[in-house]
């Protein structure tokens, strides 16, 4: 009985510290309103900082978006415990008149992450 309260013991404590040693994604916003932006006058890109406030290394995967006239630009290297980054989300609006609402899907080692962009292209 003793030896099995101790291996439960040791498995629970493993498990603890697993579950507490990973990289941890937090962004400062997940939302960035352009307002109102002109057809013609060319590309707008917004940033979306973020931090590793988890303990081991942050890699982002990928960065995808609901269309083709939404660009993201995520950091290549992983981002150490305590690091801040960047995500830069680049919007095209021209052929693009009238209000735009998009999502970019983040895929971390830490989960998936949801940002959104949003304005009114006046033509």
């Amino acid at each position: 009985m003793k030896r099995l309260i101790i291996i439960l013991l040791t498995i629970f404590s493993t498990l603890t510290i697993c579950a507490t040693n990973k990289a941890e994604i937090t962004f400062v916003a997940t939302t960035y309103d352009f307002g109102n932006i002109k057809e013609n006058g060319g590309n707008v890109s917004c940033y979306f900082e973020f931090e590793n406030s988890g303990s081991q290394p942050l890699i982002v995967i990928s960065a995808k978006t609901s269309c083709g006239c939404t660009k993201p630009e995520y950091p290549k290297k992983p981002i150490k415990k305590g690091e801040r980054a960047k995500i830069k989300v680049t919007y095209l609006p021209k052929g693009r008149p009238g209000a735009f609402d998009k999502t970019i899907m983040i895929k971390t080692n830490a989960g998936t992450k949801y940002l959104r962009i949003k304005g009114y292209v006046i033509p």
